[in-house]
């Protein structure tokens, strides 16, 4: 990649409506919080078709209005293209990522580097558990290192962005 190019992220989780659009509300904050949002393609996305068209769930709308996050996604199924134009594409559990890596076998050109966003989890916390079938359980957010927290679990852990850069 070419210096003063910018990077990509796609954040991927089962339907894009819980984990992926809150990991990339909050790393669009952090990379704009760090005055670095010139140097960042930023998105989100969905392994399956469940959810395309609808907003996020209603409890990570919340979370996020409560800490002054905007978040304007509308849920998406990965194409083969985000394969070939994302530098990272970061997703949830291995569930997510054997999916990913079985529809990046068919990408030609595939240029993603395919992982797990846990893996940047300064505390090693590699899985970042579904929280879509808990009900009425508390979202909260954390900071340093910034994440939200869901029952217990770390739901979404991220990095300072210019990690990547």
């Amino acid at each position: 990649m070419a210096s003063g190019e910018a990077k990509s992220v796609l954040f991927v989780c089962l339907g894009n409506i819980c984990r992926s659009p809150i990991a990339e509300a909050v790393f669009r904050k952090l990379v704009t919080d760090e005055k670095v949002e010139n140097k960042w393609r930023i998105d989100s996305a969905a392994t399956s078709a469940y959810e395309i068209g609808n907003p996020p769930d209603y409890r990570g709308q919340t979370c996020m209005k409560k800490h002054g996050i905007t978040m304007s996604h509308i849920a998406r199924q990965i194409t083969k293209d985000d394969f070939q134009s994302f530098d990272y594409i970061l997703c949830m559990d291995e569930s997510n990522l054997r999916d990913l890596k079985r529809k990046s076998n068919q990408v030609k050109d595939c240029k993603a580097k395919i992982e797990l966003l846990g893996t940047y989890d300064p505390q090693k916390q590699l899985i970042i558990e579904d929280p879509y079938y808990v009900r009425n359980s508390p979202v909260s957010l954390i900071k340093n290192p910034v994440c939200i927290v869901h029952t217990g679990c770390i739901y979404i852990t991220l990095l300072d962005p210019t990690v990547f850069l």
